[in-house]
């Protein structure tokens, strides 16, 4: 997986700009961009300061192609408990009816 192109990927479907999003996770806007241009590899730890920063988990910033569809959903979903996933699940339900 090519990481810088996974967190541009990430950041402009969040519509954050480096600037924002390095602000976020509490680095520094030219290392991110060092990062995005390929030049430097985070550390594990860094990027989960940047998944925090696009509320995401390392888990789902590392998910295969076809759990890529919908990162943001997926990660909101995660946090939802069982009864609240059961719900959305039978509203979602509702809506293709």
């Amino acid at each position: 997986m090519d990481v810088s192109k996974r967190i541009i990927e990430l950041r402009e479907a969040r519509g954050f700009s480096t600037n924002k999003l390095a602000g976020r996770a509490g680095i520094s806007q030219s290392y991110l961009r060092e990062i995005e241009m390929g030049k430097k590899n985070p550390t594990i730890e860094v990027l989960s300061y940047i998944c925090d920063a696009l509320d995401i988990s390392l888990q789902i910033f590392f998910s295969t192609d076809n759990e890529q569809q919908h990162p943001f959903l997926q990660s909101a979903i995660t946090k939802l408990n069982m009864d609240e996933q059961i719900k959305l699940a039978e509203f979602i339900n509702q809506l293709k009816k």
